[in-house]
């Protein structure tokens, strides 16, 4: 066995191995995203048992073998056990899991990835904070920290930097008012505007301190689904979970108030 590191980091995911061992996949501040064995971390009693479970985020000795790493210890300072206990919160979270491994890569600093992606899991656990507007937040924020989001700064045509009215996911971001007509792009409305804006511009830390009114959260939405859908190719399973039960909600309401 090779010489140890010791990397801080977070459980992505985590899959059996044989009887014993499971094979889990961490992001992690120094090395991005690898994929490590936990020698016997089934077995009931085992040190690493805990530690590696999705969600678990602390500090992981690991080595690295000829073809593959293994983690020896695992010292860890949040396991976001509250999730667990709200399905919806879980379903969220393990969405936010998948997007972060969708964009980590190996040997890249993912600092910001991992920062953005512990404190939208705290988000999450405040019910103070509307988790259809985490998700959103962190959708466009994962997206501006992989330099992929959109510009919503200026005109994609002109450069005019005031009367932003029009938004065109397939060119990229916005359109002033008379550049916006011509392209056949949705209208967006000033506080989308500024939400967006004030995402991409904010540190991480200042993110999940406001919110927004119900019609600016759907126009949010819409405008992420549409842009996320033509940059984003791939399916999130966590997201399909929770894409039929907010539309198994939403259709019992309205069953309830006809």
């Amino acid at each position: 066995m090779g010489q140890s590191t010791v990397l801080t980091g977070m459980v992505l995911s985590a899959a059996p191995v044989g009887e014993y061992d499971k094979r889990i996949t961490l992001l992690t501040k120094e090395k991005g995203k690898i994929s490590a064995f936990a020698r016997g971390a089934k077995r009931p009693g085992n040190h690493l048992m805990a530690a590696c479970s999705p969600f678990s985020f602390g500090k992981f000795e690991i080595y690295e073998g000829r073809n593959s790493y293994t983690v020896g210890k695992a010292e860890i300072s949040n396991y976001f056990r509250d999730l667990a206990l709200h399905p919806d919160n879980a379903c969220y979270g393990f969405y936010f899991l998948e997007l972060a491994g969708y964009y980590a890569r190996e040997n890249i600093d993912e600092v910001h990835m991992l920062k953005l992606l512990y404190q939208s899991l705290r988000a999450l656990e405040k019910e103070s904070l509307d988790n259809r507007l985490v998700r959103r937040i962190f959708e466009l924020k994962a997206m501006a920290v992989n330099g992929e989001c959109p510009n919503v700064f200026s005109c994609l045509n002109c450069g005019k930097e005031e009367g932003l009215f029009w938004f065109h996911a397939k060119s990229g971001g916005t359109l002033c008012a008379c550049c916006g007509e011509q392209a056949h792009a949705k209208a967006l409305g000033g506080s989308t505007l500024y939400t967006m804006q004030y995402v991409i511009a904010s540190s991480i830390e200042k993110l999940y301190t406001f919110s927004v009114s119900p019609d600016v959260l759907v126009e949010f939405g819409n405008i992420m689904d549409g842009y996320m859908g033509l940059y984003i190719d791939q399916k999130f399973h966590a997201l399909k979970i929770l894409e039929e039960n907010e539309g198994f909600a939403k259709q019992m309401m309205e069953n309830f108030s006809t």
